[in-house]
């Protein structure tokens, strides 16, 4: 049985009096502790997945379930990690993961909740930073602290929408091996990962499900084995083939989108 199982998926929604098909046909398995990614072209419908793997929009036809439950809502058991950090402007580093511990559980002492937010910190590398306001932290350090508060709330399945989106080039890195380095420490946890970035998703993933017509076109595999270092894997053959198999899935999607066989730039 698949952690999580959704079955000829098809989301309808209304929007100016107008009905629109968000997802179509659309089936998705992931197994416990697997990190997959979801790529694709911009509108295909890779963030409405996540907002129905959240519980936040349900289904128009068709089945969600986890640990071969059915779904009809959000869940403690499922973590989201977004594009833009989602902080509270008002509270510290070290307050934004305490919030987030205690709408777990309410019932945990106060001290056991500031350590527990002090373990994450220093686990996304921000020892020293525990009284920082979001405004005194780059978008870098700000999505750490998103991260670090998602993982402290111990979901089973993590959920990131492009968490890496709208950071620069290096902090893009830096985080990038920071999700690499909590996958080998932390307790396993199934991740469904959004991403524009084919070299992220290689990189991060055991398998990539690219979309195209809203829903999973295909499945790709990754052969990498963990620990993973982009240095040693992104100069093999294997890496190459990899990239050049998904960037022709997006270059035949624009194609059809534009209506030719010509680009003219």
């Amino acid at each position: 049985m698949s952690k999580i199982q959704v079955s000829h998926a098809v989301l309808d929604y209304v929007d100016n009096g107008k009905s629109f098909n968000a997802i179509n046909d659309l089936d998705l398995f992931v197994e416990e502790g697997e990190f997959v990614s979801i790529i694709g072209s911009s509108g295909c419908g890779k963030s409405t997945i996540l907002s129905v793997l959240s519980g936040i929009r349900p289904l128009t036809r068709g089945e969600f379930l986890i640990d071969g439950e059915a779904v009809d809502g959000p869940g403690k058991n499922r973590g989201i990690v977004f594009q833009h950090y989602s902080l509270f402007p008002w509270m510290t580093s070290r307050r934004n993961i305490s919030f987030g511990i205690k709408q777990i559980n309410n019932e945990i002492k106060p001290r056991e909740v500031d350590e527990i937010a002090k373990q994450y910190l220093e686990k996304v590398g921000l020892h020293g930073f525990e009284n920082k306001y979001p405004f005194q932290l780059s978008g870098g350090m700000q999505q750490r602290v998103a991260i670090a508060r998602t993982l402290a709330m111990e979901p089973d399945i993590l959920l990131m929408d492009e968490p890496f989106g709208a950071i620069d080039a290096k902090n893009k890195l830096v985080l990038q091996d920071v999700l690499l380095e909590l996958l080998l420490n932390e307790k396993k946890k199934t991740i469904v990962f959004v991403t524009h970035d084919v070299d992220e998703a290689i990189l991060l993933s055991d398998r990539v499900f690219f979309m195209y017509n809203k829903k999973i076109e295909e499945e790709i595999t990754i052969p990498f084995d963990r620990p993973r270092v982009r240095e040693d894997i992104f100069k093999t053959p294997e890496y190459l083939k990899l990239r050049e198999r998904i960037m022709a899935l997006f270059f035949r999607d624009v194609m059809e989108n534009i209506g030719g066989n010509e680009v003219v730039i």
